[in-house]
């Protein structure tokens, strides 16, 4: 086996954490990829997996290896597209990763038209709320509300991770109260964020963790401590939850965008919402993307951008 299938047999064995499954991934035996990887070892004189009989797993300089390999082949299979002249007939496998609910209205019809425009092309969506690392889990692209580099939709930008993720900003996304016309009827509408201290609150883990909320008055930012009466760890429980009068709940517009829509929920303190929160698309080409990493994140640009069923407040940038 060549030092690039060594270097693949690696990558594989990396990502399964597994010699079996990366050999049946590579089309080889388990032993061809011991081999492989007991070359790499001896080449470089360093040790880059430890085995034992349960586990697979990378060494630190193994971590730092795979991270280098990974843009070398991306490189290497750009070079080869680029030289077949295939960028107009695109094959091979892209993974693309989004907030959930996010994903399934705004990512997916993107991904449709990609697959109709390029039909040997393969895609996998994982649309899940919490942070998909880029290098670490071999996703391709993600969208990022609030950051570019990791961070999860709801986390704070102070918080985001030092590595630097080549970022196109296509817009940004409110994060609005709401709650039933039932629930605002019997309760009243709050005309202050102070007033959430009367009300039932309904807390989604993965847009509100913080038990301090956000605001802006006339005088100035302002952080209003809720005590959640319930809290759901998936965004569409909490929708649920708000039609169904349990109470005031906080989430991005695009997650209640149809119910306002429907009127089965309103929006509350809309005068005293926090800034929007940035929409970024990223890819995990920092030496350079290939050519179907580019073709879909054009693609999706263009489409989080320009479509004007999108809630979003549109970037300048984008």
């Amino acid at each position: 086996m060549d030092r690039m299938h060594a270097m693949s047999a690696f990558v594989a064995v990396a990502e399964e954490q597994n010699f079996a499954a990366a050999a049946r991934r590579m089309g080889t035996s388990p032993a061809t990829i011991s081999r492989a990887i007991a070359g790499l070892e001896e080449r470089l004189g360093v040790k880059l997996v430890l085995r034992t009989t349960r586990s697979v797993r990378l060494t630190d300089v193994g971590q730092r290896y795979l991270d280098d390999v990974r843009l070398i082949l991306a490189k290497v299979n750009e070079a080869h597209e680029s030289a077949a002249g295939t960028q107009s007939v695109l094959r091979g496998h892209l993974s693309v990763t989004a907030p959930a609910m996010f994903g399934v209205s705004h990512v997916m019809p993107c991904i449709a038209d990609f697959l109709a425009q390029y039909p040997l092309m393969t895609v996998s969506g994982y649309f899940l709320d919490r942070v998909v690392d880029l290098v670490d889990e071999g996703v391709d692209v993600a969208v990022r509300i609030g950051g570019t580099h990791g961070v999860r939709d709801v986390r704070d930008v102070r918080e985001m991770r030092d590595v630097v993720t080549p970022a196109v900003a296509v817009g940004s996304m409110r994060r609005v109260l709401c709650a039933s016309p039932d629930y605002l009827a019997a309760r009243g509408r709050p005309a202050h964020p102070a007033e959430l201290a009367g009300h039932t609150i309904i807390a989604a883990q993965n847009v509100s963790p913080d038990p301090d909320w956000s605001f802006l008055t006339e005088e100035g930012p302002l952080n209003v401590r809720v005590s959640p009466a319930l809290t759901v760890t998936s965004n569409d429980a909490a929708v649920a939850a708000a039609t169904l009068g349990a109470g005031i709940t906080r989430l991005f517009h695009y997650q209640v965008a149809s119910e306002l829509a429907e009127r089965r929920l309103e929006i509350v303190l809309a005068e005293h919402e926090e800034a929007p929160w940035p929409i970024h698309v990223v890819h995990s080409g920092v030496g350079g993307a290939s050519a179907k990493v580019r073709a879909f994140v054009d693609l999706l640009v263009r489409h989080l951008s320009q479509d004007p069923a999108q809630p979003l407040t549109r970037s300048g940038a984008a």
